[in-house]
Formats: structure tokens, sequence, C-alpha cells
């Protein structure tokens, strides 16, 4: 891993090489950086805030090894892909996860979301059903729950939720980036799980999460879709955004969540079952925080073949 070298760093710090294969697909308008391993069916995973696709960066060659063709993207804004100033409301990153999948010249896939990227798979399931075979959410209630709940609970999801509230504030990303993306640092030990923070692969995460925030425009892209969620509420496409999320989902679907997880409460997430109509399962993770793929790696690995085997 390389070291924090102070001020901006080129994207090229998220072009890992290991055992899988980097390139860059546009799709929906974009040019994307996915990086792939494996031939079989398509297991599309979706990373969360403040990541990148380095979250999946063990899922790949496990996936690939057990029969799958294993991507992992850079969402929209975030890594080496495109960052437009705009496309961060739900409608869009619904869009690029339906165009990905065409343009890597599959039908469908199995798509797995954790924390923000989890939003998105519920969002692109609901509104692409026939292009998402399975979905697995990791630490992300339904939208709509996620919604209700910090209106509804104060003390809970609504305090919970406080930090996001603050990325409404203009320029907030110069405080994400100040001090070597010191605060992205924060905001995993504050989320994440006692065990996992107390452990020894937090630091390098930690150190690579923040090289990839301090990338140009990334910050300001990766704030984006949390300020379209809050403004969304008080405009009408915001209201079309809900009408259509209360469409039950027909996508079977597993939903994973930390029991200590402090950003998405796991009672929030409890009850999200209610907005799919097809096959779905809930499993609550002992001692796991907000960041379940990387705390619970080999349980979660598990978890989500036996859900794209079944």
């Amino acid at each position: 891993m390389t070291e924090q070298r102070g001020g901006p760093v080129d994207e090229s710090c998220v072009l890992t090489e290991g055992p899988w294969t980097h390139r860059f697909v546009g799709a929906n308008g974009s040019r994307f950086h996915v990086v792939e391993a494996g031939t079989g069916p398509m297991v599309l995973f979706l990373h969360g805030f403040p990541e990148h696709w380095w979250a999946w960066h063990t899922m790949l060659p496990a996936v690939a090894d057990a029969g799958f063709r294993a991507v992992a993207v850079d969402l929209r804004g975030y890594g080496a892909s495109d960052k437009p100033p705009r496309g961060y409301d739900g409608y869009t990153l619904a869009a690029d996860v339906a165009g990905l999948i065409r343009a890597l010249g599959e039908r469908s896939a199995t798509v797995v979301g954790a924390g923000s990227g989890g939003l998105i798979g519920w969002t692109a399931a609901s509104f692409h059903p026939t292009l998402v075979r399975r979905l697995v959410v990791l630490g992300a209630p339904h939208p709509l729950r996620l919604r209700a709940a910090i209106f509804a609970d104060p003390r809970g999801q609504f305090a919970a939720a406080t930090p996001a509230l603050k990325f409404q504030l203009p320029r907030y990303e110069h405080v994400l980036t100040r001090d070597d993306a010191a605060e992205v640092t924060q905001m995993l030990h504050r989320w994440g799980g006692p065990r996992w923070v107390a452990g020894p692969e937090f630091a390098d995460y930690a150190q690579r999460c923040r090289e990839a925030m301090l990338i140009p425009q990334a910050a300001f892209c990766a704030l984006e879709g949390y300020r379209w969620a809050f403004r969304s509420v008080l405009r009408l496409h915001g209201y079309r955004f809900v009408r259509l999320m209360q469409k039950p989902l027909v996508t079977p679907t597993l939903q994973l969540h930390g029991a200590v997880d402090v950003a998405s409460l796991p009672r929030t997430a409890q009850g999200s079952g209610r907005y799919v109509s097809a096959p779905y399962e809930w499993r609550l993770l002992d001692g796991v925080g907000h960041f379940p793929h990387v705390e619970a790696g080999d349980m979660v690995l598990g978890e989500i073949l036996r859900w794209t085997k079944s």
C-alpha cells in the first residue's frame, strides 16, 4: 500500500493488481471502472460509502472460484469511474446498474450491494426487475423503511443519520478530504463493529478508502447521493420515487444486517421484507457493524454463494 502523499491523488491508486482484470465500460452515458474475475453467471458487487471497489477484493476471487463471473464496480463518482456533476438521484443510479449489466453482455445478474450500494441494489431490483436475477443486501434497509424511520424514530434512526445530515452543508467535501481524508477513517471507525475496528486489517482498509476519496471530485460526488436523498423529500420527483418504490419486489432477496450497525439501525432494516413478494430471508449478524462484507467476509461469502446457487 502506498503512503498518503498529501492533497489530491491520481485515480490510478485504485488500479491495484491481483487475481482480477481491470476494465473500463461505457454504460448509461458514463464510463465505469470494473474489476472482474472468473466466468459463469454474473454476480455484480456494489460498494457503499466511503468505500470503492476494493470493498470486494476478497470476494472476487472466491466467487470466481465457485463458478461465477464476479464483477465489482466503482460506482458513479467513485474511484476510477467518471465523476459527472449530476446523476446521483435514485433513478440514474439504478439505471447505471441496469446499463452495466447490459454493457457487460449479460441478460441478468445477481446484485450484491452494501450500505449505500445496497440502497441502489433495492432500487435497481425495483425499477429493472428482469435484469436483477437475485438480490443480496448488506447493511441497507429498504429505501422506504429508511425514509420512514428517519422521520418516525427521532432518537434512533434520525440520530444515527446525523452525520449524513452534515453532508447537506455546502462544500462539506472539503471537510471530508481535510488532513488526507482523516474523516474517512473516523467514519469507518464509528460505523464498523468493535472486533473489526480493533483488528489487524482495519488500518490498511481505511488507508485505501482515504486515498480513493482524495481523487479529484470523488468526495463531492460521494456526497451528492446523500444530498439528493434529503432534497428529494420536498420535491415532485422524490414523491414519484416513493410511489414507484412501493411496488413489491419480484426478485428473491437476502438481507444481511450487522447487529451493532449504528449507521443503519437493525430495527430500521427489519421489516424491509414487506416490500418483497418473492422469496425473502433476513439474517442478523452478531457483533458486526455497517460493513459485513469486510467484517465477516467468510460468512457473508457463504451466504452470497448459497443465495446465488439456490
